[in-house]
Protein backbone atom coordinates (compact mmCIF):
# COMPACT_ATOMS: atom_id res chain seq x y z
CA UNK A 1 0.00 0.00 0.00
CA UNK A 2 2.72 2.50 0.92
CA UNK A 3 4.31 1.62 -2.54
CA UNK A 4 1.21 2.70 -4.27
CA UNK A 5 0.81 6.25 -2.66
CA UNK A 6 4.03 6.95 -3.40
CA UNK A 7 3.36 6.10 -7.11
CA UNK A 8 0.17 8.34 -7.19
CA UNK A 9 1.79 11.17 -5.52
CA UNK A 10 5.04 10.99 -8.24
CA UNK A 11 2.87 10.90 -11.25
CA UNK A 12 0.60 14.12 -9.57
CA UNK A 13 3.59 15.77 -9.37
CA UNK A 14 4.91 15.28 -12.61
CA UNK A 15 1.71 16.13 -14.14
CA UNK A 16 2.36 19.58 -12.53
CA UNK A 17 5.43 20.24 -13.76
CA UNK A 18 4.25 19.53 -17.13
CA UNK A 19 1.47 22.58 -16.90
CA UNK A 20 3.86 24.65 -15.25
CA UNK A 21 7.13 24.74 -17.57
CA UNK A 22 5.30 25.80 -20.65
CA UNK A 23 3.49 28.41 -18.85
CA UNK A 24 6.61 30.60 -18.86
CA UNK A 25 6.93 30.25 -22.29
CA UNK A 26 3.65 31.43 -23.21
CA UNK A 27 2.54 34.62 -24.79
CA UNK A 28 1.27 37.42 -22.25
CA UNK A 29 -1.52 37.37 -24.08
CA UNK A 30 -3.03 33.76 -23.13
CA UNK A 31 -4.32 32.73 -19.74
CA UNK A 32 -2.64 30.29 -17.50
CA UNK A 33 -3.02 26.53 -17.67
CA UNK A 34 -5.25 25.00 -15.13
CA UNK A 35 -4.61 22.95 -12.30
CA UNK A 36 -4.09 19.11 -13.10
CA UNK A 37 -6.68 17.12 -11.70
CA UNK A 38 -6.48 14.90 -9.23
CA UNK A 39 -5.13 11.34 -10.21
CA UNK A 40 -7.10 8.23 -10.75
CA UNK A 41 -7.30 5.44 -7.97
CA UNK A 42 -4.64 2.18 -9.34
CA UNK A 43 -5.86 -0.12 -11.31
CA UNK A 44 -5.84 -3.79 -10.08
CA UNK A 45 -2.77 -5.91 -9.27
CA UNK A 46 -1.47 -7.50 -12.48
CA UNK A 47 -1.33 -11.24 -13.09
CA UNK A 48 1.57 -13.44 -11.92
CA UNK A 49 4.51 -13.58 -14.35
CA UNK A 50 5.82 -17.24 -16.07
CA UNK A 51 7.77 -19.48 -13.25
CA UNK A 52 11.25 -19.03 -13.77
CA UNK A 53 14.07 -21.27 -14.10
CA UNK A 54 15.50 -23.10 -11.34
CA UNK A 55 18.70 -21.59 -9.52
CA UNK A 56 22.19 -22.80 -8.73
CA UNK A 57 22.42 -25.21 -5.70
CA UNK A 58 23.83 -23.87 -2.49
CA UNK A 59 26.94 -25.23 -1.01
CA UNK A 60 26.37 -28.54 1.23
CA UNK A 61 25.60 -28.14 4.29
CA UNK A 62 28.27 -29.86 6.88
CA UNK A 63 27.75 -29.96 10.78
CA UNK A 64 30.31 -28.66 12.77
CA UNK A 65 30.87 -30.87 15.51
CA UNK A 66 32.15 -29.27 18.66
CA UNK A 67 34.95 -30.41 21.14
CA UNK A 68 33.70 -33.24 23.37
CA UNK A 69 32.10 -32.13 27.04
CA UNK A 70 33.42 -33.39 30.60
CA UNK A 71 31.86 -37.02 31.46
CA UNK A 72 29.13 -36.43 33.34
CA UNK A 73 28.53 -38.01 37.45
CA UNK A 74 28.47 -41.59 37.93
CA UNK A 75 24.42 -42.58 37.59
CA UNK A 76 23.04 -45.29 40.68
CA UNK A 77 23.67 -48.79 40.66
CA UNK A 78 21.34 -50.87 38.00
CA UNK A 79 19.30 -53.92 39.15
CA UNK A 80 20.67 -57.26 38.93
CA UNK A 81 20.19 -58.53 35.33
CA UNK A 82 18.56 -62.28 34.85
CA UNK A 83 20.90 -65.18 35.72
CA UNK A 84 22.95 -66.39 32.33
CA UNK A 85 23.56 -69.55 31.11
CA UNK A 86 26.58 -71.96 32.89
CA UNK A 87 29.51 -71.23 30.59
CA UNK A 88 31.63 -74.09 29.02
CA UNK A 89 33.42 -76.08 30.98
CA UNK A 90 37.06 -74.33 31.24
CA UNK A 91 40.46 -76.07 30.47
CA UNK A 92 41.76 -79.44 32.34
CA UNK A 93 44.35 -77.65 34.96
CA UNK A 94 47.92 -78.63 35.99
CA UNK A 95 48.32 -82.02 37.95
CA UNK A 96 49.34 -81.65 41.34
CA UNK A 97 52.62 -82.56 42.75
CA UNK A 98 52.93 -86.33 44.15
CA UNK A 99 51.86 -86.92 47.58
CA UNK A 100 54.16 -88.38 49.68
CA UNK A 101 54.99 -92.30 49.95
CA UNK A 102 52.62 -94.38 52.13
CA UNK A 103 53.98 -96.54 54.61
CA UNK A 104 54.82 -100.12 53.76
CA UNK A 105 51.78 -103.03 54.68
CA UNK A 106 52.17 -105.74 56.67
CA UNK A 107 49.65 -108.97 55.69
CA UNK A 108 50.75 -110.42 58.89
CA UNK A 109 49.87 -107.60 61.21
CA UNK A 110 46.42 -107.21 59.31
CA UNK A 111 45.59 -110.82 59.74
CA UNK A 112 46.07 -111.10 63.03
CA UNK A 113 44.12 -107.97 64.14
CA UNK A 114 40.56 -109.36 64.06
CA UNK A 115 38.27 -111.77 65.26
CA UNK A 116 34.95 -113.29 64.85
CA UNK A 117 33.09 -115.94 67.58
CA UNK A 118 29.70 -117.33 68.83
CA UNK A 119 28.32 -119.02 71.56
CA UNK A 120 28.00 -122.80 71.75
CA UNK A 121 27.24 -123.31 75.10
CA UNK A 122 23.82 -123.63 76.88
CA UNK A 123 24.24 -122.45 80.69
CA UNK A 124 23.25 -118.68 80.62
CA UNK A 125 25.80 -116.22 81.74
CA UNK A 126 26.44 -115.31 85.22
CA UNK A 127 25.46 -111.43 85.74
CA UNK A 128 28.12 -108.81 85.34
CA UNK A 129 30.88 -111.68 83.80
CA UNK A 130 31.79 -111.67 80.46
CA UNK A 131 29.72 -113.74 77.94
CA UNK A 132 31.59 -116.91 76.85
CA UNK A 133 32.33 -117.19 72.63
CA UNK A 134 33.60 -120.36 72.00
CA UNK A 135 33.10 -121.38 68.53
CA UNK A 136 34.53 -120.28 65.29
CA UNK A 137 32.09 -118.52 62.78
CA UNK A 138 34.13 -120.07 59.79
CA UNK A 139 35.71 -123.38 60.96
CA UNK A 140 36.77 -124.62 57.82
CA UNK A 141 39.35 -122.12 57.18
CA UNK A 142 43.20 -121.98 57.75
CA UNK A 143 44.44 -120.85 61.31
CA UNK A 144 45.90 -117.94 60.49
CA UNK A 145 42.66 -116.28 58.62
CA UNK A 146 40.47 -116.98 61.68
CA UNK A 147 41.72 -114.65 63.92
CA UNK A 148 43.12 -113.82 67.25
CA UNK A 149 41.70 -115.78 69.75
CA UNK A 150 39.77 -114.61 72.97
CA UNK A 151 41.19 -114.56 76.50
CA UNK A 152 39.40 -116.82 78.18
CA UNK A 153 37.16 -117.27 75.12
CA UNK A 154 34.96 -113.87 76.48
CA UNK A 155 37.95 -111.18 75.87
CA UNK A 156 39.87 -109.53 73.35
CA UNK A 157 43.19 -108.02 74.15
CA UNK A 158 44.31 -105.60 71.49
CA UNK A 159 48.13 -106.62 69.56
CA UNK A 160 48.32 -103.75 67.37
CA UNK A 161 47.36 -100.02 68.23
CA UNK A 162 44.24 -98.53 66.16
CA UNK A 163 41.07 -97.92 65.59
CA UNK A 164 38.71 -100.92 65.67
CA UNK A 165 34.71 -101.76 64.79
CA UNK A 166 33.03 -103.85 67.23
CA UNK A 167 29.19 -105.64 67.11
CA UNK A 168 27.16 -107.88 69.04
CA UNK A 169 24.21 -109.94 68.22
CA UNK A 170 22.06 -111.37 71.52
CA UNK A 171 19.37 -113.69 71.53
CA UNK A 172 16.87 -113.44 74.73
CA UNK A 173 13.38 -114.12 75.51
CA UNK A 174 11.52 -111.30 77.26
CA UNK A 175 14.10 -108.72 77.94
CA UNK A 176 17.99 -108.75 78.15
CA UNK A 177 20.45 -105.92 79.43
CA UNK A 178 23.83 -106.06 77.93
CA UNK A 179 27.56 -103.33 78.42
CA UNK A 180 30.58 -103.58 76.25
CA UNK A 181 33.43 -102.59 77.83
CA UNK A 182 36.82 -101.51 77.90
CA UNK A 183 39.57 -102.39 80.18
CA UNK A 184 37.08 -103.20 82.41
CA UNK A 185 34.89 -99.81 82.10
CA UNK A 186 31.61 -99.32 80.13
CA UNK A 187 31.68 -98.08 76.70
CA UNK A 188 27.82 -98.46 75.86
CA UNK A 189 25.22 -100.32 77.45
CA UNK A 190 21.41 -101.31 75.69
CA UNK A 191 18.21 -102.75 77.26
CA UNK A 192 15.94 -104.38 75.16
CA UNK A 193 12.26 -106.00 76.08
CA UNK A 194 9.65 -107.50 73.61
CA UNK A 195 6.78 -110.01 74.33
CA UNK A 196 7.99 -112.88 73.17
CA UNK A 197 11.67 -113.52 71.70
CA UNK A 198 14.13 -110.42 70.48
CA UNK A 199 17.50 -110.05 69.29
CA UNK A 200 19.66 -107.19 70.77
CA UNK A 201 22.47 -105.53 68.57
CA UNK A 202 25.19 -102.64 69.22
CA UNK A 203 28.42 -101.49 67.36
CA UNK A 204 31.52 -98.93 68.75
CA UNK A 205 34.14 -98.23 66.99
CA UNK A 206 37.19 -97.64 70.12
CA UNK A 207 40.44 -96.64 69.51
CA UNK A 208 42.98 -99.02 71.14
CA UNK A 209 46.10 -99.27 72.77
CA UNK A 210 48.38 -102.85 72.81
CA UNK A 211 46.81 -104.57 75.69
CA UNK A 212 43.33 -102.91 75.80
CA UNK A 213 40.74 -105.26 76.62
CA UNK A 214 37.21 -105.49 75.31
CA UNK A 215 34.27 -107.68 76.76
CA UNK A 216 30.62 -108.10 76.52
CA UNK A 217 29.01 -108.57 79.78
CA UNK A 218 25.17 -108.89 80.81
CA UNK A 219 23.78 -106.56 83.18
CA UNK A 220 20.33 -106.27 85.36
CA UNK A 221 18.28 -108.68 83.15
CA UNK A 222 19.29 -112.27 82.05
CA UNK A 223 17.06 -114.14 79.76
CA UNK A 224 19.69 -115.34 76.89
CA UNK A 225 18.50 -118.06 75.23
CA UNK A 226 19.99 -121.72 74.02
CA UNK A 227 22.31 -121.43 71.49
CA UNK A 228 20.45 -124.60 69.77
CA UNK A 229 17.29 -122.69 67.97
CA UNK A 230 19.38 -118.99 67.45
CA UNK A 231 23.22 -117.69 67.28
CA UNK A 232 24.83 -115.10 69.49
CA UNK A 233 28.09 -113.61 68.08
CA UNK A 234 30.84 -111.12 69.12
CA UNK A 235 32.93 -109.82 66.30
CA UNK A 236 35.83 -107.11 66.21
CA UNK A 237 38.13 -106.21 63.39
CA UNK A 238 41.17 -103.50 62.92
CA UNK A 239 39.85 -100.24 60.46
CA UNK A 240 42.97 -98.74 60.57
CA UNK A 241 46.61 -98.78 62.72
CA UNK A 242 47.91 -95.36 64.65
CA UNK A 243 51.26 -96.81 65.70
Amino acid sequence: MKALRWLSCSTAVLLLLVHIVPAETQNCNRGLNGIPGIPGTHGPNGRDGAKGEKGDPGEAGQPIRGQKGAPGPFGPPGRSGMKGEPGLPGPDGFSGQPGEKGRPFNPSSQQKSFFSYKRLISTPPEMDTPIIFNGAILPDLDKQLQGELLTNETTYVCSVKGVYFFSYHISARSKVCLKLEKNGETHSETCDQADGFLVTSGSAVLELEVGDTVALKVTRHNYIVEPRSTSHTFTGFLIFPTA
